[in-house]
């Protein structure tokens, strides 16, 4: 079994679409959330979200190509790009067969159904464009990166609600431990601020409804939580072998060292009491790592400021943890960039490799009111410098998919 290390990142996030302002985002503990500004969101409960502004992938994607991707395959393929070139890797000299590319994303081209539902609605059929299915299809992201840099090796999506990216970057972890790739390109992809994705968000009472105080809304772990806020983007990871990363003289940003996978099998959006299927999650990727517990310093939490998921992941935390629970340094940027859905997963554990890397742990902002329930270090409202040796990402999804991600300082 090989060693598996991460050699590139590339992000698309409301706080920043390159590496150094997203990072710069998280450690000043900067609010993305405002009023919804695509649409007239003023008739929905909720009005708030994080939203990628100014995106202009035209450096990456020429002007042809774009008329043809949903907004989620647009991030997709920019992140995925600038990951490859962050690791130093030319796409005409590797060994395409070697390289896979497994992306993930929730939901996939809703802007995209949206429009052509109306386009069908108000014209007709014949008027309905011919590239609707390849639009919207939540594959179709990993099939254009895949076209894009010539990479014939494992192709394929993962679609697991806000646990997409991470069970794509654990398919990748293991596609590379076992011998079945040297390189893949992994992550997620989402672009669901829409009216029908906010409409339906709305319906089942999942987002905060604080729409007054924008920037305040998304607040994991405080006891007056009230919902998350809806963000999106993309993150991708360059993820290689040891030995191929050595061999070309790649540097290698942290290391992979575990991943654990588990279903709840109770309902399909709340969390079971305790979240056993969490614990399972963390302890599969503790066991996976061949580490103990007490050496987890730190974790991104999934923390999506919902009442029932943070206190339950507290549970989670504390059964897995025990009284080591109570040293580890744990906070939620979500709290910053909203929630990410399927790519929340991506964004999140490169957000988890800067912490290595810098030796700073971004806080959770908006930490205002303790809940007895929730009383581990959240690392409130100012960011910690610390030496973080090993890490873990958690992603839980509707539907009771979980997936945890152990990586260590390399």
């Amino acid at each position: 079994m090989r060693r598996v290390v991460v050699t590139g990142m590339g992000v698309v996030a409301p706080n920043g679409r390159d590496l150094p302002s997203f990072w710069e985002g998280l450690v000043e503990g900067k609010s993305c959330v405002h009023r919804i500004r695509k649409f007239d969101a003023s008739g929905f409960p909720s009005q708030i979200a994080a939203e990628v502004e100014d995106f202009d992938p035209s450096g990456y994607i020429d002007r042809k190509d774009l008329r043809r991707m949903d907004r989620y395959s647009q991030f997709a393929v920019y992140a995925a790009l600038s990951a490859v070139e962050h690791a130093g890797l030319d796409s005409d000299r590797w060994d395409r067969e070697r390289v896979g590319v497994i992306f993930g994303s929730g939901i996939g081209g809703l802007q995209t159904l949206e429009n052509q539902h109306k386009v069908l609605l108000e014209r007709g059929p014949d008027r309905v464009s011919p590239f609707l299915i390849p639009m919207i299809i939540a594959d179709v992201a990993a099939g254009l990166i895949s076209i894009r840099l010539g990479a014939k090796g494992p192709n394929f999506a993962t679609v697991s609600a806000c646990a997409s990216a991470s069970h794509a970057i654990g398919m990748a972890y293991r596609s590379i431990k076992s011998g079945e790739s040297d390189i893949v390109i992994t992550g997620g992809a989402e672009a669901s601020i829409t009216p029908l994705g906010l409409a339906g968000f709305c319906a089942m009472k999942a987002l905060s409804t604080r729409n007054e105080e924008p920037e305040r809304a998304s607040r994991p772990f405080d006891a007056q939580r009230d919902g998350f806020v809806m963000g999106e983007g993309a993150g991708a990871l360059v993820l290689e072998s040891l030995e191929h990363a050595s061999a070309r003289g790649a540097r290698i940003y942290a290391e992979v060292i575990g991943v654990g996978f588990s279903g709840d099998a109770y309902h399909i959006t709340a969390p079971p009491p305790g979240h056993e299927g969490a614990v399972r999650a963390m302890r599969a990727a503790i066991k996976d790592a061949g580490i103990e517990p007490e050496e987890v310093d730190y974790i991104n939490a999934h923390g999506t400021s919902t009442p029932a998921n943070d206190s339950e992941e507290t549970k989670a935390i504390k059964i897995v943890f025990g009284e080591h629970a109570y040293r580890l340094a744990i906070s939620s940027t979500k709290s910053m960039i909203g929630h990410l859905l399927g790519a929340s997963g991506a964004v999140e554990l490169i957000a988890t490799v800067l912490t290595l890397v810098n030796g700073v742990v971004p806080p959770t902002i908006n930490y205002e009111h303790p809940d007895p329930e929730c009383d581990l270090d959240y690392v409130p409202n100012s960011p910690r410098d610390m030496e973080v040796r090993v890490a873990m990402s958690n992603s839980f999804g509707f539907g009771g998919h979980n997936a945890v991600i152990l990586v260590r300082k390399f």
